[in-house]
Formats: C-alpha cells, structure tokens, sequence
C-alpha cells in the first residue's frame, strides 16, 4: 500500500480557509485544531470539568458486550473511569454494512488521532464512535451501492419503516436482511474472501435485533484490535445520564438559537455558506410519542410545540420531562454536539466538511452552556485504487488527481477525438458556414419575393443544417464503437473513482473492498503515517 495526498482544487471556502489557518473561518471556533500545542491546552481546560464516568463506563461496557466487543474495547471502557482519560469522538447514522465508506474512514481518523495523542499527552486516549441511533431518518441508512452494469446500483432492503421512529428503537427484520444480503452477494464477484464475508455477515444479522445492533456488531467484526468503543445516542440508559443535561439546553434555548442565527450571518458576511436553517421558534430538541420523533418549536406564549401542533408542553413540563422522563427527548444537529460535550471528556471531534461548516455555528451555543468548542478536525479522506485501475490510469496516461476531483468526460473526449486524422468537429463547423453563405442569396431572393417565402428558406436553411449535424453524430457514433474497449476503461475509472461525478467515499460501500482485499488493507492504512492538514489520500491497494 502507498499514499499520495491530492490538493483539491474546488473545496468550499469554509474547509479551504480552516485547513489553511485563516482567522476569517478559526474565528467561529474556541480552538485552532491545526496548532501544535492545541491538544495540551485542550487538555488543562478539561482537568477542571467533573465527568459521570462510572455510570458512563458502566452502560458503555453493558451496551458494547451486548454487540461483542473485543477485548480491548472493553479496557478502554474501563480507562474512561481515570479521571485523566479523554475521548477522540465522531459519528454517523447506522447505514447498512457502516453505509458509505467515509463511515470507514472516520472511524480509522477516530482511532489514528487517539493513538497519536495518547503517545503525545501520556494520558488514556479513547477513541469513541458515536452511532446516530436517535435519528430517524429511515431512507438515509436502508441501501448500500454497489457497481452492476456500469453504473451505481442501489441495493435496499425490503424492510419498511412503519413509523418516524429512532433507529435505536427499530427492529431488525432478520428474514428481510438475509434476503437483501442474499441478493447482494449475488452481484458480487467470487473471490477467495467471499464465502468467509458472507457467512461472518450472516451471523452478525442472526445476532442483531436493530440497526444499530446490526452497524455496531460489523464495525467490530472489522476492527478487532483498535479499542473502538461504540456509543447509542439513541440508548434509553445513555439517555438517563442526560437528564441535568437536557435541563440545562432547555433552560438556555433561547441564547442557543439566537447564537445559531447570529453566527449564520456572520458565517455569510465572512463568505461563507452554511446548509444549516436558522429561526427564532426554533427548540432544537425533538420529543418522542407514540414511537415517533416530533421536532419541537417555540411558539409566541413561550410553549413547546411539536411542528404539527401534536403537542404542547411549558418550560416547566419540560424540565420536567427532561428529567423524569429524558429517554422522551434527543437531540437536533445543533444540540447534539453540546451533549456530546456535556457528557464526554472530548479531546477533540473528528468530522466531515459538512459537519465542520455547522460546528462553525455553535460557539455561542456553547458559551452559553460556559463550555468551549473541542477541537474540531476535519476526518481523513480517501479514494481506493485497486492495480486495475492504477494500470488504466497509466494506459490512457490520466492523472489520478484529476480523475478523482473532475473524472473522465473531458479526458475521453479528447482522446475520441484524436482516433481520426480528420478534425470531425471542425470541418461539420466549416461545411455549416459554407452551405449558410452559398445559401444567403437564395434567402434573401426568397424574403423579398414574401414573408412566407422567406421563413421557408429560415427553415431549409436549419434542415441543412441538421442534415450536418446528424452526419457528424453518426460518425462520432461509429469512432465510439471502434474503440468501445477503450472507452469503457473511461467509464470503468469513472465508475470507481468519481462515481455520481463525487468522490467514491460518499457512495460505494466497504463490502466490496472487503470481498476484493480482505480486511487488513484497514489496518495497513490505520498504521500509514500521513498528515492532518491534507484535503485528500489516493491508497494504492
């Protein structure tokens, strides 16, 4: 295996800028993840702030043997009870099979920052995935791509999803998952790895009662040896250690949303722009009913209302609920990474760039709660190149950077047309202006003779003109089915590294490398050095 950094050309401003140190974006952050000594000052902030660790510890380690955690997850859980231990946290929805593959490689981000903090600090580094349980957001996780036919094809399980419920509180339907897993091994290639992968999965899918139980028992089936602990967001014991913290959101709703519309405008006047709406009514808390997750407004008597009016709740009753009843409420984007905040010793937040460009509006929410935003670091990013397509790369002589930000169709173009001595393009462009000025003499004869004539001869005129057209097409057309070989090499480095016209992270899924490769390309490039500051890695397989 061998790296090599891409510089991306087209990356928005926000990432751009922070990436580069630039005060105009680190302004709307307490600390600059780039700096050296960023992770000893984040360190002495954190020696003054009391931790629930050992209830913490012991729901961790409950809820992580319940999916079968190795052993040295286990013993990281238990280090979380030193009062020097910090955590390196991220998190993602419960996809199927970890869904895209930046899952993958955020989780590699977690552990790498975690084992290189731990050796630099001389304290317990605790590298944590945060599992998105609570969201609700069914279509986002029901699907993995795989290639088929030379596209990307959307394999979704046959499971419905009956309510708007939490992922956490979803059942696995077990009949339904071995179906859907059936039907994808059947679109992949036989390799020396296949039958292994597959019978591991369908234990795994035996031994799952959710999605989550599902994401959680994979993510540990691929890494054995790191120490990764998994947290629930959506757990209802999690959530009963939340309760003084739900209180506090409840009681500073109001500097919260006003900071989060402030800084939107601040982030826009600075040139940024953040896919994050911002109002006045908004909670940013959700309340669960009925096994549905209702999104909660503030409406003008100061009350709590569910979107639809399908509750009502006062301040009071809310506190209440916050701490009675706390696993009735969860978090929006907003307030999640203050919970995660207030209920972890964060060294730092491992996230992608969309997930920086709307911690970029957090701050005074956090200030309002007297906590600082944790380091915010941009996760590594990869694209996988197997030795097929390195050696199309070189055959067509095409540069793996430009495929994997802009992919092909300039490049394949381009080398259509060089296949014919003759300028196709530019002789049709000739023969099109000839027969348009042998023509003008017979339109303008046509236009004085009538009006009628004349639009006729407008029209005889686009019919020769088409005729032209069409001519070049069918040759084109002929070019492309002589070299129909060559062509679908384009297609094919299409496919795997700019597929969708995006990067391959953002849709292929960690099944086919693992039919492909096995698992231990994972580890290789868990122990590669490379660095931080870098927008991306081409990994030559």
């Amino acid at each position: 295996m061998r790296l090599k950094p891409i510089s991306f050309e087209s990356q928005k401003n926000l990432i751009r800028d922070y990436r580069n140190r630039d005060q105009n974006a680190l302004q709307f952050f307490s600390y600059d993840p780039f700096d050296e000594k960023v992770y000893e000052k984040r360190l002495k902030d954190l020696s003054s702030i009391d931790y629930q660790r050992k209830e913490l510890s012991d729901v961790l380690k409950e809820r992580n043997k319940k999916w079968g955690a190795p052993e040295r997850t286990i013993s990281n859980i238990e280090r979380l009870k030193d009062e020097k231990s910090v955590v390196v946290v991220g998190g993602q929805q419960a996809g199927l099979l970890t869904g895209p593959l930046y899952s993958i490689h955020k989780m590699i981000s977690i552990i790498k920052l975690a084992e290189e903090q731990e050796q630099a600090l001389s304290v317990p580094v605790i590298p944590m995935f945060w599992i998105a349980g609570e969201d609700h957001d069914y279509e986002e996780i029901n699907h993995v791509f795989l290639p088929r036919a030379e596209r990307m094809k959307k394999f979704r399980t046959l499971q419905q999803q009956k309510k708007k419920s939490s992922v956490s509180h979803m059942t696995l339907d077990q009949e339904l998952t071995h179906q859907w897993l059936d039907n994808l091994f059947k679109h992949m290639d036989e390799t020396t790895y296949t039958k292994e992968l597959y019978k591991n999965i369908k234990c795994i899918v035996d031994k799952s009662e959710s999605f989550v139980d599902f994401f959680a028992q994979v993510t540990f089936y691929l890494f054995q040896h790191e120490g990764l602990v998994l947290l629930d967001s959506g757990d209802t014991k999690i959530r009963a250690l939340e309760n003084n913290y739900f209180q506090s959101l409840i009681h500073h709703q109001p500097e919260i949303t006003k900071g989060v519309a402030e800084a939107l405008h601040h982030t826009s006047q600075a040139g940024y722009s953040i896919g994050v709406d911002a109002d006045k009514s908004d909670a940013h808390l959700f309340y669960h009913e009925n096994g549905e997750r209702i999104l909660l407004t503030i409406d003008e008597d100061g009350h709590w209302v569910g979107k639809n009016n399908d509750c009502s709740f006062t301040k009071e009753e809310m506190l209440d609920i916050a701490y009675h009843s706390p696993h009735l409420l969860s978090n929006n984007v907003v307030t999640r990474p203050m919970m995660q905040e207030l209920l972890l010793p964060v060294l730092a937040f491992i996230g992608g760039g969309g997930e920086v460009s709307y911690w970029s509006l957090l701050k005074s929410g956090f200030e309002a709660l007297q906590l600082k935003v944790p380091p915010v670091l941009p996760r590594l990013s990869f694209t996988l190149v197997d030795s097929k397509r390195e050696k199309n790369l070189r055959s067509l002589s095409l540069s793996v950077d430009q495929v994997v930000q802009k992919g092909v169709d300039v490049e394949r173009i381009a080398w259509l047309k060089r296949q014919t001595n003759a300028p196709v393009e530019e002789v049709g462009d000739q023969v099109k202006l000839t027969i348009e000025k042998v023509h003008q003499p017979l339109r303008e004869i046509a236009k004085e003779i009538g009006d009628d004539l004349g639009q006729l001869a407008d029209k005889n005129l686009s019919y020769l003109i088409r005729e032209v057209d069409y001519l070049e097409q069918r040759i084109e057309y002929s070019l492309k089915l002589k070299h129909h070989q060559i062509l679908q090499l384009f297609d094919d480095l299409e496919l795997v590294l700019h597929p969708e016209g995006g990067l391959q992270e953002r849709i292929w899924n960690v099944v086919y490398w693992l039919n492909q490769y096995g698992d231990d390309w994972i580890h290789e490039l868990i122990d590669k050095q490379m660095s931080w500051s870098k927008d991306h890695y081409a990994v030559y397989l």
